[in-house]
């Protein structure tokens, strides 16, 4: 079985469905929407705790089997926005 390690989402496009995971002791690494466990849709908010695996990539290495640490589930989120104030 591979070592598990974490991290913290540095940044993830949802549009484009990858991003990158700050680890501690070691360079950034790659994520792909496809390597987030859960079910629904996959994504990644910047500053989530993540655990995860490496493996070696097309490109070099990158995270799989990816799960956000601290409850929460991978289903989208918020979206929040608008503002809409009268003045």
């Amino acid at each position: 079985m591979a070592e598990r390690l974490t991290g913290v989402v540095k940044w993830f496009n949802a549009q484009k469905g990858y991003g990158f995971v700050e680890r501690e002791g070691g360079p950034d690494v790659f994520v792909h929407y496809s390597a987030i466990t859960g079910s629904g849709y996959r994504n990644l908010e910047e500053g989530d705790k993540v655990e995860f695996s490496i493996t070696d990539g097309p490109k070099g290495p990158q995270a799989s089997e990816v799960v956000r640490l601290g409850g929460g589930s991978n289903s989208g989120g918020g979206g929040g926005g608008g503002g809409g104030g009268r003045r």
